[in-house]
């Protein structure tokens, strides 16, 4: 197995917040002069929010009202963010 993977792999569950402390201060470490000019905390927040957004869809089969509740948004909120992202709603029929 090569380094690099194997840093993903652990017998011991990592916290969300531990895996994302981790990876965003390695990225600081190797980004030391930030080309997104600084902006690190938008660019995070929204590269979390997007695949967040995306995957919770996938979870629900496209079910927007479910995705909504599942997130604690309104419905609206939740559209107006997919329009934002540019995010395509595929729906599953089971």
């Amino acid at each position: 197995m090569s380094d690099s993977r194997r840093s993903f792999v652990s017998s011991k569950p990592i916290s969300c917040e531990d895996f994302l402390r981790s990876n965003i201060n390695s990225y600081m470490k190797k980004s030391r002069h930030m080309e997104n000019g600084g902006a690190l905390h938008g660019m995070i927040l929204s590269i979390v929010e997007k695949q967040l957004l995306k995957m919770t869809l996938e979870e629900t089969s496209g079910n927007q009202s479910q995705a909504a509740h599942i997130l604690g948004l309104n419905r609206n909120t939740l559209r107006r963010k997919l329009g934002d992202y540019k995010i395509k709603i595929k729906i599953s029929r089971a």
